[in-house]
């Protein structure tokens, strides 16, 4: 009889964690080359290739494609490739409604409700993407800019707040990816971050709605000139 605290030397669930461990690297390193533009809209994924890349069986490759299907960076066609999401104008808009909403209420809870230990936090979140912007790290700076936001959602205090924010968190990443004037975007967060210390709910609530059109209407004018090829 085997002993009961020795079900780890199961081959069969070492082989299923190893898949699991592959899968979740992979699926890192193709959501990475997503956001960084490495593997472009509407491009295949091929699972051989990628597999013979990233030096992997196919099986965690699949299973990081269906990851990143959830997530709403790939798009799977039946019987076809998956291929890496096309957003239109009117994608953008509707996560947009979506982020005001959510995004609004969040910063406004969070105001009202962090402690001391929560507005050190958002400083110095805020501090990163100072520091970034300065050395002139562009990545750094658009990485730091999303977790700003996503720091205030998770000190709303509110838990469907932040599933709902889990539920995005990759499609606002590509959101600021297409942002690239991360001086204007630290100064806005700069004002931002006062009227959050200064728990300004009626500052935040005409704020952030203006500060997340900024971030539409980059990604509109930067879909829009990839359309006309122009980058």
């Amino acid at each position: 009889m085997a002993h009961a605290g020795r079900e780890w030397l199961n081959p069969f669930m070492v082989i299923e964690r190893v898949i699991e461990l592959e899968s979740v690297r992979v699926t890192n390193a193709l959501r990475e080359d997503i956001m960084l533009g490495r593997r472009l809209p509407g491009s295949r994924l091929i699972e051989r290739d990628i597999a013979a890349e990233l030096r992997v069986s196919r099986l965690p490759v699949r299973e990081a494609i269906k990851a990143l299907v959830g997530e709403g960076l790939v798009v799977k066609h039946p019987r076809t490739w998956a291929v890496v999401r096309e957003f239109t104008i009117k994608d953008i808009r509707d996560f947009a409604e979506f982020r005001e909403a959510i995004e609004t209420l969040a910063w406004v809870l969070a105001a009202q409700r962090h402690d001391d230990h929560g507005a050190e936090v958002i400083r110095a979140t805020y501090a990163r993407e100072a520091r970034a912007v300065a050395a002139g790290d562009i990545a750094a700076a658009q990485a730091a800019s999303a977790k700003f936001h996503t720091t205030a959602v998770g000190l709303s205090g509110n838990d469907v707040l932040q599933e709902l924010a889990e539920s995005y968190v990759t499609r606002l990443r590509w959101l600021f990816g297409q942002f690239e004037d991360v001086e204007q975007m630290v100064e806005e967060h700069r004002v931002i971050l006062d009227a959050f210390l200064a728990r300004d709910v009626d500052a935040l609530r005409e704020l952030i709605p203006a500060h997340l059109a900024e971030g539409r209407e980059a990604a509109e004018r930067r879909l829009l000139a990839r359309a006309r090829g122009d980058g």
